[in-house]
């Protein structure tokens, strides 16, 4: 359920900026009254995108802490920091890193779509040390991040659909496949836009399921910048909010995902040569549903955990093909929404079930509450998986 907390933030923290000629990760610094911008090119040389306390700590120091059976789950409370969290939430002190490192990275991308003035190829920033597509900087500052995590073995982009070797370990180690900006054709008209990433352990991305993630996160850039976690065998999933100096901080936990009225419809030309959508998509019509589609995945999947109610479809047609990545982005969002006390199907499956072949997978999708997922899998394919028969 819903736990709400009062939050007065001024902005988002601006990290200093590197020259001209680099794209360097710097450490954050609080924003002066006057938004005045400085270029703390000095700092670069001891400072780190991902924080003095991670930079100084050498890779022997690092050790993996298996996770111990046990039938008592710490509780997390509303306001603690992500470095509280995570260390009630896991033992593993190497996916307690990697999630950290990800969160900087998360931190970085927010103040470079804030400030990327973008074209039709590419996004330069008003210090003009940007020539790339935001997106592609975006996927290059993820890399980065898993690189600098020392625990990640192999990551994969919706950018760049190729294992990278990252140096981490297969034991203790994962494997991460992230979308770096999903939404990233809207950023010019400043939409909410964000990234998505699953975990895996060891060093597979083919062969399994998203069933066997370890964690899932989003970044999302709006109004707001929230980190949105969920961490498989921990109850809920939770949101954090970056405050003016930097820090993350717990302000929701969602762990039911209630019935209400209201729906995000993607892929809306396939009720043209799919008539079941089109039913479905009138059921909604004409027992008022709120419209609430923003034409990216990220907010519009985001809302239902948010708003602890809803329901988001993508649904394929014969002339409309599946666009989704399942590896990049409708698995990661699965374990996000499953954790949350939501569901999600592929039309006769949860997607949390789908065995991910290739990289490049895709899949329909629909997710949001029980009642919702068993009214899309009924109006699809007649019938549904989670609907209990009734006794005679």
């Amino acid at each position: 359920m819903e736990t709400s907390v009062a939050c007065f933030a001024r902005g988002t923290i601006l990290p200093s900026v590197a020259s001209q000629h680099t794209t360097s990760f710097a450490s954050p610094r609080s924003i002066s009254p006057s938004f005045t911008t400085k270029v703390y090119v000095n700092s670069l040389k001891s400072s780190s995108l991902f924080g003095e306390a991670l930079r100084v700590a050498p890779r022997s120091s690092l050790r993996v802490s298996k996770a111990q059976n046990s039938s008592v789950i710490t509780k997390c409370e509303i306001g603690e920091s992500l470095e509280d969290f995570l260390s009630k939430a896991t033992p593993d002190k190497g996916l307690i890193r990697l999630l950290t490192c990800m969160s900087e990275a998360i931190r970085t991308i927010a103040f470079k779509v804030r400030t990327a003035s973008c074209g039709g190829t590419a996004c330069v920033n008003s210090f003009g040390d940007e020539q790339l597509a935001v997106d592609m900087l975006a996927d290059k500052l993820l890399f980065d991040a898993l690189t600098h995590s020392h625990f990640c073995k192999y990551a994969c982009s919706e950018e760049v659909p190729e294992l990278q070797d990252m140096g981490g370990p297969v034991e203790g180690g994962f494997s991460v496949a992230f979308d770096p900006l999903d939404g990233s054709s809207i950023v010019d008209t400043n939409f909410t836009v964000g990234t998505i990433f699953g975990v895996w352990p060891g060093d597979k991305l083919t062969g399994v399921t998203g069933a066997d993630q370890v964690a899932a996160a989003m970044g999302i850039y709006g109004p707001r910048t929230t980190y949105v976690i969920a961490i498989k065998g921990f109850p809920g999933t939770h949101e954090f909010l970056l405050l003016d100096e930097g820090k993350w901080q717990h302000v929701k936990e969602t762990t039911e995902i209630s019935e209400g009225k209201m729906f995000s419809p993607g892929n809306l030309r396939a009720t043209f040569d799919n008539p079941d959508y089109d039913k479905l998509i009138n059921y909604y019509v004409k027992e008022k549903y709120t419209l609430r589609y923003t034409g990216g995945m990220v907010p519009d999947v985001n809302q239902i955990i948010v708003k602890e109610k809803g329901v988001f479809t993508n649904v394929i047609s014969p002339t409309t093909k599946a666009k989704l990545r399942l590896l990049f982005e409708v698995a990661p969002l699965g374990l996000l929404i499953e954790n949350a006390g939501g569901y999600s199907s592929d039309g006769t499956q949860s997607v949390l079930d789908k065995v991910i072949v290739n990289l490049d997978d895709r899949t329909q999708v629909a997710y949001g509450s029980k009642n919702e997922i068993i009214r899309f899998e009924e109006t699809l394919y007649g019938s549904s998986r989670l609907k209990v028969p009734v006794a005679v």
